[in-house]
């Protein structure tokens, strides 16, 4: 998208208040039309928690195999992976799709762990996802895609709802679009709630820009049904302007949100007219240190430190000085080497 492509009409942010209408996955009401999208290696507990907190009205984990739902006990491992986000907030559970027979069960005891809604991945553009023939593989397989959704939501109660993520193909072939389209309406007519669709291939993973015109080309075709779109959003005028220029019910932020889950108030705060300032160092500081609380209660002391390195790079991003911080945040492996850079840089 150029610069122009994401301007924001003047008269956008008076009308959003009135034309932003809440999302509804069968009887499941998402009072606001954002979801933060799965995110393979960030959006567990944690994350969601503090999404939720600071405006996100629906949350989804990463994305699960169906045999290590069904085969992972009820200890710390379970405790840590099959958790919904709490705090009254909605969360879904993503299950990553193969053509395979474990998926129902998986479903059901999604369902029975406490998550809203569970969604279906066919858009992993992981290279080793694919060789496992699923995700993103089965953008160029519509029978089996369609097989997947249905086998889900043959596993659930009526009122557990199933969303589709999907990708525009698997690549820029007319073949691909053809499929696409076949996926769309076999997954709509297995019972899909809403199908959330990133604006790249699968074979682009997540290079090049996200095509919108696709989106609204897919919002058009879907006629009534619930569609999200996703692929870069990574300011708030950039999830307005993707529902003013496409058409899409709503968004689905990926990227835009790992250190930033501000962009949920924000968004809301734009399209109201209301300003909507970067957080302050301060307002960082909080969070970041609330972030890292909750992330030693789910994995313990020992594991915590390495593995929230990289959300603070990505925490850092919006620091007046974000290579410095940045590159502190690099040499991060505990506790005590947490708590320093944060009071080194966000006094």
């Amino acid at each position: 998208m150029s610069e122009d492509s994401r301007h924001i009409p003047a008269r956008l942010a008076a009308a959003t208040s009135v034309g932003f209408r809440s999302l509804h996955f069968d009887n499941l009401v998402v009072e606001y039309p954002m979801v933060q999208a799965a995110l393979a290696g960030y959006s567990d507990w944690p994350m969601r928690v503090i999404a939720s907190r600071l405006g996100a009205p629906f949350t989804l984990s990463e994305a699960m195999l169906p045999r290590f739902v069904l085969q992972v006990g009820r200890g710390k491992r379970a405790g840590r992976l099959l958790r919904p986000t709490g705090e009254r907030a909605l969360c879904g559970a993503q299950l990553m799709a193969g053509d395979d027979d474990e998926l129902p069960a998986a479903a059901q005891r999604l369902a029975h762990a406490g998550f809203h809604a569970v969604d279906v991945n066919l858009a992993c553009p992981v290279k080793k996802v694919l060789r496992r023939r699923r995700g993103g593989h089965l953008m160029g397989q519509p029978e089996a895609a369609v097989r997947a959704v249905a086998r889900v939501r043959d596993g659930l109660p009526p009122d557990v709802p199933v969303t589709v993520k999907m990708r525009r193909g698997l690549d820029d072939s007319l073949e691909s679009t053809e499929h696409f389209f076949a996926i769309l309406d076999g997954v709509l007519r297995a019972g899909a709630a809403a199908v959330t669709v990133h604006g790249r291939t699968v074979r682009q993973r997540y290079e090049g820009r996200s095509s919108w015109p696709f989106l609204r080309e897919v919002k058009h075709h879907a006629g009534s049904a619930v569609v999200l779109g996703s692929g870069d959003l990574f300011t708030a005028r950039d999830c307005l302007a993707m529902i003013h220029q496409t058409g899409v019910d709503g968004v689905a932020v990926a990227r835009g949100a790992i250190g930033n889950p501000w962009i949920f108030s924000q968004v809301r705060a734009l399209a109201l007219g209301e300003p909507c300032p970067e957080p302050s160092v301060s307002d960082q500081r909080e969070v970041m240190l609330e972030h890292y609380r909750l992330a030693e209660e789910t994995y313990g002391p020992q594991r915590t430190g390495p593995m929230m390195r990289k959300f603070g790079i990505w925490y850092a991003r919006l620091h007046p000085r974000s290579e410095e911080v940045r590159l502190t945040f690099i040499r991060v492996g505990s506790q005590e080497d947490w708590h320093r850079a944060v009071a080194q840089w966000y006094r």
